[in-house]
């Protein structure tokens, strides 16, 4: 028997869906979860978007590693930066700097991550779509209860942070 904490991620069933039917991330018709958030058939306060621009957008991460944790993530699929035109990427970089600036406004933390898993090997969820991770980090987010109990603890849920988050977003700029 596992302990194993579980959390409910509807946005991921297309996923689930594809790969049951034999199909996979690179599979012909086959749209990942942030194709599907990027279309924008939900409401951006059921799927968590914070910002929407151009090429790029922000949205919250459905299973963060401490409040605040988003993703900055193409329209396009791409596996690779190469994949990418200039002015995605030059967009989503400029999305990467206003999210640590709203993070630090808002919460206020000792420092940041920002960073990209680029492949399954490096940790990627949708190795076939990048994204970049921009989330706060404070001296002793760390404890026992992520060491030894396997769980998170986050303070607030995720509809509290996205409002807070999205209200200090600035909706023109990326």
């Amino acid at each position: 028997m596992s302990d194993l904490g579980r959390l409910w991620a509807g946005w991921r069933a297309d996923y689930v869906a594809a790969v049951s039917a034999g199909g996979d991330e690179e599979g012909a018709g086959f749209a990942s979860p942030f194709e599907a958030i990027g279309r924008g058939e939900r409401p951006d306060s059921e799927t968590f978007v914070l910002w929407r621009g151009e090429n790029t957008y922000a949205v919250m991460n459905a299973y963060p590693y401490t409040t605040g944790h988003l993703l900055v993530v193409p329209y396009v699929a791409a596996a690779s930066p190469d994949d990418l035109a200039d002015a995605v990427w030059g967009e989503l970089w400029a999305a990467v700097r206003t999210a640590v600036r709203v993070l630090q406004a808002v919460y206020e933390p000792d420092g940041v991550n920002v960073g990209l898993n680029l492949g399954r090997a490096a940790g990627a969820g949708v190795p076939g779509h990048l994204h970049v991770h921009c989330l706060p980090r404070w001296a002793g987010d760390t404890n026992f209860m992520t060491t030894v109990g396997g769980t998170r603890v986050l303070p607030e849920t995720l509809e509290d942070t996205w409002r807070k988050l999205r209200g200090a977003w600035p909706q023109t700029a990326g």
